[in-house]
């Protein structure tokens, strides 16, 4: 029944509003009591089918720039069938070779296209937040042991608030794993040279001498509002002229690595201690997709492994029990969908991805920069376009709001999806074109819709 709705749910995507306006009342047939008997598999699957094709987000489809959020290209998609028709437990070798073998494979191909060296350690996570998390979680073991202490078995009672150091583009997702991790939202401190926040690289060599102790930097490659990077590479300078641990949060900006146009951008993730980027960004698999790279692998089975567990088996390099080295013990197959796609297109089919949205950026850049009633607000140097709505003759102090109506407008309207933010203190849209089957007639679509809805939110 699924395999049937698949092909003209698919199909049809590319040509679809972003989300059905007015099916939201599908969504109450979600709910009810439980059935005593239930109404059997047929039934339910195909209420299932009715309400989410109808009330469904079409967040897979090319004309969802809101976040940061790509498709699923066809063989990523039919590796996710595979994950859930075989039904793996991955975290185990004993349990699933299969997956366990599929990951340690998988985990060395990402190495490989994005420039890592392959003795990094890694493992796959279910997000950028999770992988983040991973990497912050050995930096933690790192800083710990520094100080004599082993936080995996001992906790941080007794130990100083461990210093982090980051630009004005450390995202919440690092803030949200060091919350996680005990050592508080809050304790990044950052240093920025304007209202970007592009890092004052003077400012936090000073703060790192001052630290007297180990201390951990955040390098963004990639900021989500206007797609700057940190400089990575003088950032790592830094962290080793202090003996700092570099943590590179590269959510959706490591891929810029395929690309010989845009490989500048990340030039010296490769000199960090650890790594973390997520596939169901740029890489366009399904959800849960994110990873993790450690420089010294076997702090990933320090900061997760040794759980006294009896029954477990052991750490092993050959026959590798990816439980041991991240937060999960519960795994599905996640390896699955990206060596799917990875062995589908190949590098060459990824680079000419990356470099097809930032083709697209670039022309809705242009589109942009030639209307008067738009701004371009940043640089396009990726994929995502920060811009807003400015006709003539409208207020400064007028303009927030009129974005903020009009983000909900576009919402509201559903052709198009694209999201609001604030950017250097003005409200701005920031569409992010990150899914394999965007096209020119997609962002012109955008474009379009911008304008003709804004022009009617200002008409008498």
């Amino acid at each position: 029944m699924v395999n049937r709705a698949a092909r003209p749910y698919l199909d049809a995507l590319p040509h679809l509003s972003v989300r059905d306006r007015g099916a939201e009342y599908l969504l109450a047939e979600l709910g009810g009591a439980l059935p005593e008997d239930g109404d059997g598999t047929v039934v339910a699957v195909a209420d299932l089918l009715r309400v989410g094709t109808r009330a469904g987000t079409r967040t897979s489809g090319p004309r969802f720039f809101h976040f940061v959020v790509g498709g699923a290209t066809p063989a990523a998609q039919a590796g996710d069938w595979v994950v859930s028709l075989l039904d793996q437990a991955g975290g185990l070798w004993l349990t699933s070779p299969f997956a366990a073998r599929a990951e340690t494979v998988v985990l060395g191909w990402l190495k490989e296209l994005v420039g890592l060296p392959s003795s990094f350690g890694g493992v796959l996570t279910p997000s950028a937040t999770f992988a983040n998390l991973t990497g912050l979680a050995c930096a933690r073991e790192w800083w710990a042991g520094r100080h004599g202490v082993d936080v995996t078995a001992d906790g941080l009672v007794g130990l100083p608030r461990m210093p982090v150091f980051s630009s004005g583009y450390v995202h919440a997702s690092c803030r949200k794993a060091l919350q996680v991790l005990g050592m508080g939202r809050d304790c990044v401190v950052t240093f920025s040279r304007d209202d970007a926040g592009r890092v004052d690289l003077r400012a936090l060599d000073r703060a790192l001498g001052e630290v007297g102790g180990p201390a951990v930097v955040i390098a963004n490659a990639g900021e989500v509002n206007g797609g700057d990077f940190d400089p990575v590479e003088e950032m790592a300078d830094l962290a080793e002229k202090h003996g700092a641990w570099l943590h590179v949060d590269g959510a959706f900006g490591l891929f810029a690595a395929l690309s010989p146009e845009t490989s500048h951008l990340t030039r010296g993730v490769e000199r960090a201690d650890s790594v973390a980027a997520d596939g169901h960004k740029w890489l366009n698999v399904p959800y849960e997709s994110g990873f993790a790279f450690v420089k010294e692998r076997e702090r990933l089975g320090r900061a997760f492994g040794a759980w006294n567990a009896a029954y477990l088996p052991a750490p092993d390099d050959e026959f590798v029990n990816y439980n041991n080295l991240g937060p999960e013990s519960s795994r599905r197959a996640r390896a699955l969908p990206i060596w799917a796609t990875l062995r589908a297109y190949g590098r060459s089919g990824h680079r000419a991805m990356v470099e097809r949205h930032r083709e697209l950026a670039l022309h809705l850049g242009g589109i942009v920069e030639r209307a008067p009633e738009l701004e371009l607000l940043a640089p396009v140097n990726l994929f995502i376009v920060c811009f807003r709505y400015a006709p003539p003759g409208v207020p400064e102090s007028e303009l927030d709001e009129v974005n903020r109506r009009l983000g909900a407008a576009i919402i509201e309207d559903a052709r198009v999806y694209v999201g609001t933010t604030v950017y250097r203190g003005r409200v701005a849209l920031r569409p992010a074109i990150v899914n394999w089957q965007t096209t020119r007639e997609d962002v012109e679509l955008l474009a379009s819709v911008v304008r003709e809805l804004g022009a009617e939110l200002l008409s008498p």
